[in-house]
């Protein structure tokens, strides 16, 4: 029995704890899913609830590497993912998330379309 839900584990691969998707939001699943694969499993990854305490540092990181974006190498795309990561634990940042993905369903509704090409098709 704990070797099936192992393998169920493996085979949902953005499933959480009581078959949740991990992230909690469903159109958070659907932006993850859009990412490149290889970048997808690390996101998907980091959003498990068993990935908290790897989660929380990565997320710090990517929000001080984002307020640094003026270096080289730094970007500005790294404050939103971070602050993303983060919202996960924070629950004042998940209200802030919710009202992006608001924004991001009326504004830009084919980035939550199943059915669109992925990031890395031509």
């Amino acid at each position: 029995m704990i070797m099936s839900a192992a393998s169920d584990e493996q085979g949902t691969k953005f499933e959480g704890a009581g078959g949740r998707p991990a992230g909690g939001d469903p159109r958070l699943d659907a932006l993850v899913h859009r990412l490149p694969p290889r970048l997808a499993g690390a996101v998907g990854y980091l959003l498990q609830p068993s990935s908290r305490w790897v989660r929380i540092p990565s997320g710090a990181l990517l929000v001080v590497g984002g307020v640094l974006s003026f270096l080289p190498v730094l970007g500005i795309w790294m404050l939103p993912l971070g602050l993303a990561l983060l919202a996960e634990d924070v629950p004042a940042l998940r209200a802030s998330r919710s009202k992006v993905f608001d924004w991001i369903e009326r504004r830009k509704p084919h980035w939550l379309d199943p059915s669109a090409p992925k990031n890395d098709e031509t």
